[in-house]
């Protein structure tokens, strides 16, 4: 054939032997069923694996995206106002710091945040693809299992105890709707109450309903709650406000001064960015979904800056005002919530807590297992399948068992949070300092020894070797008693450490090609 006739793709010239039978298939059944996806009817497209590809996997057309900057910005709507963040801040006037320092160690943790969450965001936005398929970038074809696998392992044991932890507010709901209910929260089958199983698993329930409309479904319920919380708490605040008479105390009785004080603060500071270190490395399943790198940056600066510095007064009024009325420190909005000695204005305070933490747990925690599990078994789960599994999964771990367990919490899901700031530093350093963002999107899901992320049989032994000793070390200053004083920053040692080693041993003059995807995308509509 002459090269003026030669008609084929791209991908075709790359990697002949994955071109896709013609469009009527191949007549055997078993090559068909290789070379087709879950919930599809046609084949994959020319030039990708089905063992590396699927819809949901697929990178996302430019056309067509919906996350702009106000989905965005109600993701951190939600987020940062999740009850945990709540026990955390307020956890920081108990432990001597006062209003300014409450609101400048935000302050330095939204900055750093703000910094980080653009980088992890613009390449969501640029490639298109969920963080699996990221991670190939650096890890290769198959060793972007170890990032994928680590941060779904985290985000579905949470998953499970931000479920119950919701839970725990709608049986104080009900109860208060139905108090002849109260001997069905008595006994005890497997941990949890009749009434606590009720409440588990309606809220399961919802989850997934919600979930296994995709991710378009997601950005709706993003959207919906994101008002509704910031209202609440702000009517919370101006509540408590005015049963203080008008005024807060700014600072405990034990406030802190001079060196101690300014650690505190910058600790503070450093472990607000830790909270938010598996959302850091998975942010871009989400801004594949985003039209432009404007509206990254401008739902990120009002989410995050912004936000946070409303999130921070909120903190401040509540601890303060709680404390000027009777001395006494709250440990979050929920104890304002069983306070409200009106029944109506209690049930509206409930739903508003319980929409918030299921907006939590849908982006921040159910999410990238779902993806985990597709990248995982791509030819057997899709978007809808995949999120049934997690949720499963994430019931028949028993996750009040898990929460009720300081080794577990500390050891096992603190453990595997130390090792995302290694694997972050490696993706980083990888995909802005090495390559300078040039990415072969098609390669990504290429089994070709000639693939430019095929390395040594699909793992690129470099970021192996610069994660493996970073997350050694992070995970002795988070774990080991020793460290306690120092364990907050183990996240950004890891991702300093990790980004180090690979920069000195990668080939920084290597030649990288930058090839967009749109060749194999898919419309955002998952």
């Amino acid at each position: 054939m002459s090269p003026q006739h030669d008609q084929r793709s791209p991908a075709e010239h790359r990697h002949p032997h994955l071109v896709a039978p013609e469009p009527w298939g191949t007549g055997d059944p078993a090559v068909e069923a290789a070379l087709h996806v879950p919930g599809t009817t046609g084949p994959i497209p020319t030039g990708v694996s089905p063992r590396l590809y699927n819809p949901d996997l697929a990178p996302t057309t430019k056309k067509g995206r919906t996350w702009h900057a106000y989905s965005i910005f109600t993701l951190w709507a939600n987020d940062v106002h999740s009850l945990g963040n709540y026990a955390f801040a307020i956890g920081l006037f108990a432990l001597g710091l006062g209003g300014w320092q409450i609101m400048l160690a935000f302050i330095l943790g939204a900055a750093l945040l703000f910094l980080l969450l653009n980088l992890s965001g613009f390449m969501g936005e640029r490639t298109g693809v969920p963080f699996p398929v990221m991670s190939r970038i650096a890890f290769g074809v198959k060793g972007a299992q170890i990032p994928a696998i680590v941060r779904g392992g985290v985000a579905i044991a949470w998953f499970g105890i931000q479920t119950y932890l919701a839970s725990l507010v709608l049986r104080v709901l009900i109860l208060a709707l139905a108090p002849s209910l109260a001997p069905l929260d008595t006994n005890s089958f497997l941990g949890l109450s009749t009434l606590g199983w009720i409440a588990f698993v309606a809220l399961w329930i919802v989850q997934v309903v919600i979930v296994s409309f995709g991710m378009e479904m997601i950005r709706k319920y993003e959207a919906f709650a994101g008002p509704i919380i910031l209202i609440t708490l702000l009517a919370l605040a101006i509540w408590m406000f005015v049963e203080a008479g008008g005024s807060i105390a700014w600072s405990t009785a034990e406030s802190l001064t001079g060196a101690e004080m300014w650690v505190r603060i910058f600790q503070s500071a450093a472990l607000w960015v830790v909270i938010y270190g598996t959302f850091v490395l998975n942010f871009c399943d989400f801004t594949r979904g985003a039209p432009s790198e404007r509206s990254v940056v401008r739902g990120n600066f009002f989410g995050i800056p912004i936000n946070m510095m409303f999130f921070a007064a909120i903190v401040i009024v509540l601890a303060g005002a709680q404390y000027k009325i009777d001395g006494t420190i709250i440990e979050g909005p929920t104890d304002v919530v069983n306070a409200i000695p009106n029944t109506f204005l209690l049930v509206l305070a409930c739903l508003a807590l319980i929409i918030l933490t299921i907006a939590v747990n849908l982006m921040a925690n159910f999410v990238a297992p779902i993806y985990t599990l597709a990248n995982l078994f791509p030819r057997v789960l899709n978007f809808r399948r995949a999120a049934i599994v997690s949720a499963v999964i994430g019931l028949l771990i028993l996750p009040w068992n898990l929460y009720n367990s300081p080794v577990v919490i500390v050891y096992f899901l603190g453990g595997l949070g130390a090792l995302l700031g290694p694997l972050f530093g490696v993706i980083m350093a990888d995909y802005w300092l090495v390559r300078k963002g040039k990415v072969n999107i098609p390669d990504l899901y290429s089994e070709s020894p000639d693939g430019e992320y095929a390395y040594t049989r699909g793992v690129n032994r470099k970021a192996i070797l610069a994660g493996t000793p970073a997350a050694i070390l992070a995970l002795i200053i988070a774990l080991v008693p020793a460290f306690t004083f120092v364990a907050g920053f183990s996240w950004f040692v890891g991702a300093v450490l990790a980004a180090v080693i690979y920069l000195l041993i990668s080939d920084r003059h290597a030649t990288f090609h930058a090839v967009d995807g749109e060749e194999i995308a898919v419309a955002p509509k998952h």
